[in-house]
């Protein structure tokens, strides 16, 4: 609920600096209510069966899954909607990055990973869990993945090379949460860093 709370603040803030009309308001704000009620709806659920369901049982898995899959539905949706609606307004941004960095010298690649690297070891000094390879927020393997993935998705026009880089860099987070190194937060808040951290690092060199 904190990360859905987050992401509509931003969504809502970003509304500030776009003409959007007043249908496209509307869905904006329709898709962010569905988001956090399939939220509830889900923790709702799994409370309801936690307190009357003190053992493991088939049924009980499948609500629960269910209940999370709701969430996630809306939560794709809401990544299509919001495409929809920012897409085309974000492109011209989108555009100047890219040539920025097809046109930068390639040592400013490692350049821009050695960067994602300290500035992950900064957070976590900031932090103060884990230490600055292993555990504690935010997820640096994730960091430098999604670092990775969205520096091959500015240089190439490939978009199988592109869902493929970032499908490695999912594997990588989602390898960290099987692990126990580091919790589901962790490894969200590391890719959206890394790669956040990559956009700006090729905007402002």
């Amino acid at each position: 609920m904190k990360i859905h709370i987050i992401v509509s603040l931003i969504v809502l803030s970003a509304c500030f600096f776009y003409d959007l009309s007043k249908v496209e308001l509307l869905v904006i704000t329709l898709t962010i209510t569905m988001v956090l009620l399939a939220e509830m709806i889900n923790t709702a659920v799994e409370c309801a069966i936690d307190s009357t369901t003190n053992y493991y049982h088939p049924l009980a898995k499948i609500a629960k899954n269910v209940a999370a899959g709701a969430v996630l539905i809306t939560a794709i949706n809401s990544v299509l909607v919001g495409y929809i609606i920012f897409g085309d307004r974000l492109m011209p941004f989108t555009f100047i990055v890219i040539r920025k960095v097809k046109d930068s010298n390639p040592y400013m690649i490692f350049l821009s990973l050695v960067i994602v690297s300290l500035a992950t070891v900064i957070v976590k000094a900031i932090f103060g869990e884990g230490t600055p390879l292993k555990g504690g927020m935010p997820s640096g393997h994730s960091a430098i993945a999604f670092s990775i993935a969205t520096t091959i998705a500015l240089l190439t026009e490939d978009p199988t090379v592109i869902i493929l880089s970032y499908i490695m860099a999912f594997i990588v987070a989602q390898s960290r949460v099987d692990s126990e190194v580091h919790s589901i937060l962790e490894v969200l808040v590391g890719g959206i860093f890394g790669s956040l951290l990559t956009l700006l690092i090729f905007k402002i060199l």
